[in-house]
């Protein structure tokens, strides 16, 4: 057989080697272990295209271990845990916002219910209060109508001038049980009789003021006539 190379195992032997390489270099480092199986085909690609012109065929290439130096493997272990590290703080920070997010949403959500019911209760006051005005002056509307119709009447007309008339009466008896009230003349149309009644109410006021002030100066004057004056005590070196 020809297969137009000297060596064939040893020429496939370094052309998986070389192609082991050039896959490796493609893959991240963190990931190595993870695709050994896509390794594994790519490499048996690349010798198979390769090796067509020497009458061979690959037909499986296994990787069976994979051995890095110690400091590649710390650094791979170190990348690791900063990589967990990294997830793990994003992770954290997505929770805490999620969480926030959520409260104020929650937040939101309570302040729009809040004020809409307060919207609703300030309506439902408004409509009640529109109610009980619109009530009042209807009842007020037909009080009116039944006095407007009795009024037509003669026995309507002298009941409301009795009521007229036992209400003057009342009022001036409430204003006549005190001291300090003044009573206006009924008949102000008579404007000869109020100046009289004015003149009269203003000299009597006059009077009062002058004879508290008289009483005010004699209480004075008395309390100046009662006091005793005080004698000098001598002592025994003044008779000497």
């Amino acid at each position: 057989a020809s297969y137009g190379v000297e060596d064939a195992e040893f020429a496939v032997t370094q052309l998986a080697q070389t192609t082991m390489r050039s896959e490796i270099g493609k893959i991240a480092l963190d990931t190595l272990f993870r695709e050994r199986e896509s390794l594994n085909v790519g490499i048996v690609e690349a010798i198979n295209k390769a090796a067509k012109a020497w009458g061979i065929v690959c037909l499986r290439y296994e990787i069976r271990d994979i051995r890095l130096p110690a400091k590649v493997q710390e650094a791979m272990q170190m990348q690791v845990e900063a990589e967990r590290r990294k997830r793990a703080t994003v992770l954290e920070s997505e929770g805490v916002r999620e969480a926030q997010i959520n409260k104020a949403e929650g937040t939101k959500q309570a302040t729009i219910l809040a004020s809409e019911g307060f919207k609703l209760e300030q309506i439902n006051n408004a409509n009640g209060e529109a109610e009980a005005i619109r009530a009042k002056a209807n009842a007020r509307a037909e009080a009116l109508k039944i006095v407007s119709d009795q009024l037509q009447s003669e026995q309507g007309r002298n009941a409301a001038s009795f009521q007229i008339a036992e209400q003057y009466v009342h009022a001036f008896g409430n204003l006549a049980r005190t001291n300090n009230t003044i009573l206006l003349p009924s008949n102000t149309g008579d404007m000869s009789s109020m100046v009289a009644s004015a003149l009269s109410i203003y000299k009597n006021l006059e009077t009062k003021d002058l004879q508290s002030l008289t009483s005010r100066s004699s209480a004075i004057e008395s309390a100046h006539t009662d006091v005793q004056p005080v004698k000098k005590s001598t002592s025994a070196k003044d008779k000497q």
